[in-house]
């Protein structure tokens, strides 16, 4: 079973791992600090009675149900509370707005294989196993809260813990956030001088997919914080700025370039898919994206065709993007066309062809003068 800190770990390998992923983060920030459910939960600690509550019901739910007895009012964390003072489990509705049954004793299949040890919690896990549902278990000796997610584990940690560790994330994404906007500059003055590289692609892709997985495991923090992440949510906005589609749009440019390639959602999810340790390696990323490790392989150059640098401009719309890195087919070809030759191009214009040509030259001077 796996055991997870962090819920972003699960980068998606399969459509059960996103679905699993999913499902965790959307229980996480139901029971978020500020949330009626979160209310409850910690209410349920402060009594030391623990709890068994299924966030879901359904006929597998009822197949495994005996007892107890239907409740069907609206949820309130003190009714969850005083229901928790009975022997049994709590089933609510999936978003935890309805108290559906109290009282359950829970029979999930006996064959179903867990890693507990306490009977709350080998339930609990065979039940979210068996139903799909996520169930929520409050030991009552521990005083921790877990939330079971098909195959995967997660411990509710108080706010200030979340908040240490989402300070100290915040403080690498800053670190790597700098040494990635250093390596895509570094690239832009290639991409103008035409002396781009694979290898240089390759270091900011690689620069790309640690700021996203930082980012990733920032947003987890968020999402469990609730209210109490306000601070860490601007933080993180700030620094992530406009880095949306980047990866994104450095493949669309490179695409061609790479001998083997698939799909550009395939190469990556192929990059997620890396471990940290392969990662850093910038041979087997190559690799990762269909591309050979070999030295005269990765030292080749290689054509942009202007899809990241015309994105990062504000006031030009994807289609007009489209457009343009279609029309020129080359990075060089888009730097050296005159505002007559831009506005040639379909859905142009003039207005918008002198916005391209002061942007390209704005990058221009920035790539040179650094």
């Amino acid at each position: 079973m796996r055991t997870h800190s962090n819920p972003h770990i699960l980068d998606p390998q399969s459509e059960e791992d996103r679905a699993s992923g999913d499902l965790l983060l959307s229980t996480l920030a139901a029971a978020a600090p500020g949330t009626e459910l979160r209310d409850g939960l910690e209410r349920i600690l402060r009594g030391r009675t623990g709890a068994l509550i299924v966030l879901g019901s359904s006929r597998t739910v009822e197949s495994i149900s005996t007892g107890g007895f239907p409740i069907d009012i609206k949820f309130s964390a003190t009714r969850l509370r005083e229901l928790a003072k009975m022997d049994g489990a709590i089933v609510l509705d999936r978003g935890a707005s309805r108290i559906h049954s109290a009282g359950v004793q829970l029979l999930p299949d006996p064959a179903i294989d867990t890693s507990e040890s306490g009977t709350r919690h080998r339930t609990a896990e065979r039940v979210a196993k068996q139903t799909g549902f996520p169930v929520i278990s409050v030991s009552q000796s521990m005083q921790i809260v877990q939330i079971y997610v098909h195959n995967s584990r997660h411990v509710l940690q108080v706010s200030d813990r979340i908040l240490s560790h989402a300070n100290q994330a915040l403080d690498t994404l800053e670190r790597y956030k700098a040494r990635l906007d250093e390596v895509t500059g570094t690239l832009t003055y290639l991409e103008v001088v035409d002396r781009a590289t694979l290898a240089d692609v390759l270091v900011v892709l690689q620069r790309q997919e640690m700021v996203r997985r930082i980012s990733a495991e920032i947003s987890t923090y968020i999402l469990e914080l609730g209210q109490d992440g306000r601070l860490v949510t601007l933080q993180h906005e700030e620094l992530m700025g406009s880095f949306g589609n980047v990866q994104f749009n450095l493949l669309r440019d490179y695409i061609d370039a790479i001998p083997e390639h698939g799909e550009i959602d395939d190469v990556m999810r192929n990059l997620s898919r890396l471990s940290g340790s392969e990662l850093v390696d910038i041979d087997v990323v190559a690799r990762s994206i269909g591309s050979s490790a070999a030295s005269e392989s990765l030292d080749r150059h290689v054509y942009p065709l202007g899809y990241r640098v015309l994105s990062s401009m504000r006031r030009v719309p994807s289609l007009v993007v489209e457009r343009l890195a279609e029309h020129f087919g080359r990075f060089t070809e888009l730097l050296a066309a005159d505002v007559t030759e831009l506005k040639s191009v379909e859905g142009v214009g003039e207005h918008r062809a002198r916005i391209v040509r002061e942007g390209l030259n704005r990058i221009v001077e920035e790539a040179t003068e650094s």
